[in-house]
């Protein structure tokens, strides 16, 4: 004789099996909109769009021929391509003797591979190694130099240097490691061609650690006007 329970579990063993099917749907479901949000967040540029313009304070060291020397820069780069940079040496460090003692430089740089590679659809999509290509740029500034014992000379020497950086973080905001090199030459240098020692011409190389901040400066807006 059939029991009269017989009936409630098949009934409940079909709505088991729906709940199973049902719920796999919805975890297929939440793993696809996971995946899309983390491709959404792996962009081409990578933040770097999030703003027009790059903020950049870091500190570190350099080695050049005058004797290694603590280093502090600030830097702004409009969209990742151009920008301004300041420099301060000071040491030298680890009781060197070397001179120029102190040395501060100021310029423009230029990155020409971002917005190329980018608007060309160039990106290879692993972000620490697209960043780090696209951080090579060219440097250009002046530079006064205090030697032992003396004071800043008055008339600028000149500087040119290449620099590349790398992202601790996968973004364009946070913390790079940052490398610069280059050569300076004295105004004494420049013009008369004479070279004695460091003060007058002196191959660098620094290393820092510092923080981006990509932010919206709208300088891109300027002249833009409201539609009526």
């Amino acid at each position: 004789m059939p029991s009269v329970s017989e009936p409630f579990f098949r009934r409940s063993s079909r709505v088991a099996r729906v709940s199973s099917v049902a719920a796999a749907a919805i975890l297929a479901s939440l793993c696809h909109t996971t995946g899309a949000r983390a491709e959404g967040i792996v962009e081409p540029s990578y933040g770097r769009i999030e703003g027009d313009v790059t903020l950049v304070v870091g500190a570190g060291g350099a080695l050049a021929s005058g004797g290694p020397r603590a280093e502090g820069e600030l830097r702004a780069r409009y969209l990742e391509t151009a920008g301004v940079f300041a420099t301060y040496e000071d040491g030298p460090i680890v009781g060197s003797s070397g001179s120029p003692r102190r040395v501060i430089a100021a310029g423009l740089e230029f990155r020409p591979f971002f917005l190329y590679r980018w608007l060309q659809g160039h990106e290879t999509r692993r972000a620490r190694f697209d960043l780090a290509v696209d951080s090579l740029g060219l440097e250009l500034g002046l530079t006064w130099q205090e030697p032992q014992g003396g004071a800043f000379r008055s008339t600028p020497g000149m500087q040119v240097g290449l620099g590349v950086e790398v992202p601790l973080f996968l973004d364009a905001t946070g913390l790079w490691l940052a490398f610069h090199g280059g050569i300076r030459w004295s105004d004494e240098t420049l013009a008369s061609g004479v070279v004695d020692t460091s003060e007058y011409r002196e191959a660098y190389v620094s290393v820092t650690l510092a923080w981006h901040q990509v932010v919206s400066a709208h300088l891109v807006d300027i002249g833009d006007r409201e539609p009526r």
